[in-house]
């Protein structure tokens, strides 16, 4: 995704009429954290990185296995309480599978709230490649994946309906508007 001084002018904030979750998925390297934190910052939502919910239980010397899918439930369980206090919730993970996506969809409902699903690709083999060997991590401690790994990844193929953010030749300012017109149009259900 080209980075955009422009991208300083969405700096405002903007509102949605209803609280709701916003679920995003995509291999890593698509664009899909800086999106979300893009996202969290114009809507005033919560944001929800996995990445960040795992590292922080390596961290704390309590995982004596590996971590499978804790932090995605600790994620669910934070998406449910933030959304049940109205707020809007962006979660933010590789979200691979069938089962993690209608879990999150399963949050959003217990919660009474609305939903929105968006995938977040970057169709362009060589710069997805480039991005990923190029990414420094933000999150101390925390061991970004190689693009041997990013080919490696089991993600699944989506079975519903949902939307979809290709970043290869978008500014993060461009792939921003989209997605704030896909989250403000409703949900694919």
């Amino acid at each position: 995704m080209r980075q955009s001084p422009a991208y300083l002018a969405i700096g405002t904030t903007a509102t949605l009429n209803r609280h709701m979750l916003i679920i995003l998925a995509g291999l890593p390297g698509a664009g899909k954290s800086t999106l979300a934190a893009a996202l969290a910052s114009t809507l005033r939502a919560v944001h929800l990185r996995i990445d960040t919910i795992e590292q922080a239980i390596r961290d704390s010397g309590v995982q004596p296995v590996p971590l499978d899918d804790a932090g995605y439930r600790v994620g669910y369980a934070l998406a449910e309480d933030n959304l049940r206090l109205g707020h809007t919730v962006i979660a933010d993970s590789v979200n691979p599978w069938p089962m993690t996506r209608d879990a999150w969809v399963s949050a959003a409902k217990r919660a009474g709230a609305d939903w929105r699903e968006i995938e977040i690709v970057c169709s362009d083999a060589r710069e997805h490649r480039r991005r990923v060997e190029t990414r420094v991590a933000d999150i101390p401690g925390h061991r970004l994946p190689t693009w041997h790994d990013v080919l490696a990844r089991d993600y699944r193929p989506w079975g519903r309906s949902h939307a979809v953010i290709d970043t290869a030749d978008m500014s993060l300012e461009e792939s921003l508007a989209a997605m704030l017109a896909m989250v403000a149009s409703g949900r694919d259900d």
